[in-house]
């Protein structure tokens, strides 16, 4: 899992743990994520799944892509399809995935990099592994994550970031045996790249054995750890949980995540997807790959899409 990394995580600014006036956030469940196919095939652990909308507010859906080891030919994306009233957050950790939408934007993203999306009034976009590792195969792994916007924003014109492994805040835990990417929001004063409509903190973290995570959260955003790989636990409650699994975290102002002291020979660190965002707390409607308030905005996002009015597919690659 190499996405990005250091040689020396104590050369790295530490996030101090908070102070005993700090209330940590309980685990409230752990779920599984159960594995479906999406797009033309490819494997995902669906995250989210057996959580209440309300829980994760303002996110809406997440896949873990992979991880999984194609052969020659096996890998796959998915076709043209269309979004409106939402953010697509896709990261990278091995591998590599292009993207392409009808309004100009996309890009190959590989180890570390984001792409995110904003398809506010409605877009169109594609997104496929490049021809060079459909003829190879290899390693393929990463995630993505819808956020929902407000009403206010649902019909912004789209915008696309291209974020670059590089430009990620790289931070290290008190204890000097975690690294912190935090790709978009706050955490201690520092910033992740990450410009987001809807507050929203995202951060992966590799915890090595024994080491720990004890960081301060807004007490406003919700509070979520995806276990993309590793053996842990969370809260002060040390509650388990290991490789597609999430964490959803109670109220409090401090998070924490433990890697157990032993992990399995193909996991050597405790990685995880952080989230927490601010709750948006309007109706929800939402059927495929529209995001919207209302039945009649839903209706009429399909028929948009049906009209060509959400754009048109380039007749060329961007």
């Amino acid at each position: 899992m190499p996405a990005v990394t250091v040689d020396n995580l104590l050369s790295l600014p530490r996030v101090p743990e908070p102070g005993e006036e700090s209330t940590g956030r309980p685990v409230r469940s752990v779920t599984t994520a159960p594995v479906g196919l999406e797009g033309e095939g490819f494997q995902v652990r669906r995250a989210f799944a057996g959580i209440d909308l309300a829980d994760l507010d303002p996110f809406i859906h997440l896949d873990q892509i992979g991880e999984v080891e194609y052969a020659p030919g096996e890998p796959k994306g998915t076709p043209w399809h269309p979004h409106r009233g939402f953010e697509t957050v896709t990261y990278m950790i091995d591998g590599a995935f292009e993207h392409q939408d009808s309004n100009g934007g996309g890009g190959l993203i590989t180890n570390g990099d984001t792409q995110w999306m904003t398809a506010g009034a409605g877009i169109l976009h594609i997104e496929k592994p490049p021809e060079k590792l459909v003829t190879t195969g290899g390693l393929f792994h990463g995630f993505q994550l819808w956020v929902n916007l407000p009403a206010r924003d649902k019909f912004l014109p789209p915008r696309y970031q291209d974020l670059r492994g590089g430009e990620v805040t790289l931070l290290t835990s008190a204890d000097g045996g975690a690294l912190i990417r935090l790709i978009a929001g706050d955490l201690d004063g520092h910033k992740g790249p990450g410009v987001t409509h809807t507050p929203i903190t995202m951060i992966h973290a590799t915890i090595y054995p024994g080491a720990r995570i004890h960081i301060p959260w807004r007490a406003d955003f919700n509070a979520l750890a995806y276990v993309l790989n590793g053996l842990g636990t969370f809260g002060d409650e040390q509650v388990p949980a290991r490789l597609g699994q999430m964490v959803l975290y109670g109220p409090g102002d401090a998070i924490t995540a433990t890697a157990d002291q032993f992990q399995e020979g193909r996991s050597p660190t405790l990685d995880l997807l952080i989230l927490g965002g601010q709750p948006i707390r309007e109706p929800v409607a939402w059927h495929g790959p529209f995001v919207m308030n209302t039945r009649d905005e839903l209706l009429k996002a399909f028929e948009d899409f049906r009209s060509g009015r959400l754009g048109s597919i380039p007749a060329r690659s961007v």
